[in-house]
């Protein structure tokens, strides 16, 4: 297969970046890979491990003459990242990133992106609660949803030709705009992040009551609770201050349906309670049907 970039910097070596390289290999879709972190720890694993072509102890050498350059870091830091790598850019390049955030991403990264360079934001819908350079696969992309968010002014060549690499890289792919992607996501993944982590965090504090009940007994609902709150906390943390309008909305409705539950509760309302979860569990269908979960018992797990 002939390669969509004959040279791809890939700027933070975690799950997405190390998934990205493998998929890549599988694909042939990039000539030669370059890969950064900051960690000298992270670098050596990645040598270790033959994450990336060329590991690189510097931004400057890392993004030189790269055709595509993935910013893969927390989106707290990608307006410095961005900064940083500008001199480097050769003319023409494209710079995407892989946030979960997309207006404040683009309001830190864009003023530092160089005339001539490309800028088209995006994010893969995709991911576990591991992270690291030894996290990543090959199939992690397979049938999710890559999101391309071009930003103002983003040239509609290199739309095109990122959107192809998505594909390429196993996932389908839509287009949208910055303010309704950081709804969307505030529904389908920052809030049920956070309530996770209040659910644990309220388990946490029952369990100092109760010894190791809460732990020894976890049924497998709570058991999803955790493995969601288990996400990298540094991601997660950012998520929420860069998301700030978007997860604020969507925690007020959340908090007012949670109180209708609760009254319906205390006051014995036995077919509002059948009613509402039997249109939820409407959902559950939906997502198999898409394709984006199996129908198998236990989630598909073995045990």
């Amino acid at each position: 297969m002939t390669p969509i970039y004959d040279r791809v910097a890939l700027i933070g070596l975690g799950l997405i970046a190390s998934s990205m390289f493998w998929a890549m290999k599988r694909g042939g879709l990039a000539g030669h890979v370059t890969g950064y972190a900051r960690s000298a720890e992270t670098r050596d694993t990645a040598r270790r491990i033959g994450l990336c072509d060329k590991v690189c102890d510097t931004l400057a050498e890392a993004v030189a003459d790269a055709d595509l350059v993935v910013l893969a870091v927390p989106v707290g830091v990608m307006g410095q990242l961005a900064q940083d790598i500008a001199p480097y850019l050769k003319p023409r390049a494209t710079v995407t990133d892989v946030g979960s955030v997309k207006g404040h991403v683009i309001s830190d990264v864009a003023p530092h992106i160089p005339e001539g360079v490309h800028f088209v934001p995006a994010h893969p819908l995709a991911g576990t609660e591991h992270s690291g350079p030894e996290s990543g696969f090959a199939t992690l992309f397979d049938n999710r949803w890559c999101l391309i968010v071009p930003s103002e002014g983003s040239d509609s060549e290199a739309v095109e030709t990122l959107s192809r690499y998505w594909r390429g890289l196993g996932s389908n792919v839509d287009v949208m705009e910055p303010d309704h992607h950081d709804l969307v996501l505030a529904v389908t993944s920052h809030c049920p992040h956070l309530i996770a982590y209040t659910m644990v965090g309220v388990a946490d504090d029952l369990r100092r009551v109760t010894d190791s009940e809460v732990i020894k007994y976890s049924a497998a609902g709570f058991r999803d609770f955790t493995r969601i709150a288990a996400s990298d906390p540094t991601m997660w943390r950012d998520v929420f201050l860069t998301n700030k309008d978007a997860t604020l909305e969507i925690l007020g409705r959340f908090t007012e349906e949670l109180f209708a539950l609760q009254r319906a509760i205390r006051q014995g309302d036995g077919p509002l309670l059948h009613d509402y979860f039997t249109r939820t569990r409407a959902i559950r269908r939906g997502i198999i049907e898409a394709g984006q979960d199996t129908a198998a018992p236990n989630f598909g797990r073995s045990g």
